[in-house]
């Protein structure tokens, strides 16, 4: 069975078995700083949705992704040409240097929010079992280029392990916002922005 959405002016469609859209991704795409001409990478791109709705905010963009499960990254490739969008995805692992390093302006990741044991993981695609909060931020800091930006989502509890593993491996929080599901609930979603190189200063929106 194949799921369809319409993303602004494009479509995404994804096979059973490849991780669904969902709100935490539609608010990455919303919150990540991009400019047309940008060089821009997703690490886990599924769909390509984030791909997508990047290219919706700014173009032209050269995109590329990487995904290690081959079904997903032929659904990002379909979605791409599909959509009349130019990119390349690497059937891989993200934490093997699947690009030359610096050349990126933007990443983006949303990975699994659970270490591995937490209780909560609900699999594979919901935990760390492929690739640690750490080995994520190692790979974006030797993808993004000095003074690019690296923006990813998360679980509000973990807030201290991004900041941490960020700033381990170059990549100075700049932005951060907190996102609810209503004004009577706690917030449910992270959303933060960091700059490689940059200097030390956190705008909480």
């Amino acid at each position: 069975m194949e799921h369809q959405e319409q993303l602004g002016r494009f479509v995404l469609t994804w096979p059973e078995g490849v991780f669904p859209l969902g709100q935490d991704t539609l608010a990455l795409g919303r919150f990540a700083t991009v400019k047309p001409g940008w060089r821009v990478c997703d690490l886990g791109t599924g769909s390509g949705v984030l791909l997508l709705l990047l290219a919706e905010r700014a173009r032209p963009l050269t995109l590329h992704g990487v995904e290690r499960d081959p079904l997903a990254a032929q659904a990002a490739r379909d979605n791409l040409l599909r959509n009349g969008l130019e990119g390349e995805i690497v059937t891989g692992d993200l934490r093997e240097k699947p690009f030359p390093a610096g050349q990126f302006d933007l990443v983006v990741a949303n990975p699994p929010y659970f270490p591995v044991g937490a209780g909560k993981s609900g699999g594979p695609a919901r935990s760390e079992t492929f690739c640690t909060l750490a080995e994520l931020c190692a790979a974006a800091g030797y993808l993004v280029k000095n003074g690019g930006r690296f923006a990813l989502c998360h679980r509000p509890e973990r807030l201290v392990d991004v900041m941490c593993a960020l700033r381990d491996h170059g990549l100075e929080p700049k932005r951060m916002k907190l996102a609810a599901h209503g004004p009577d609930h706690p917030p449910s979603l992270l959303l933060t922005e960091a700059v490689k190189q940059g200097r030390p200063g956190l705008a909480v929106e």
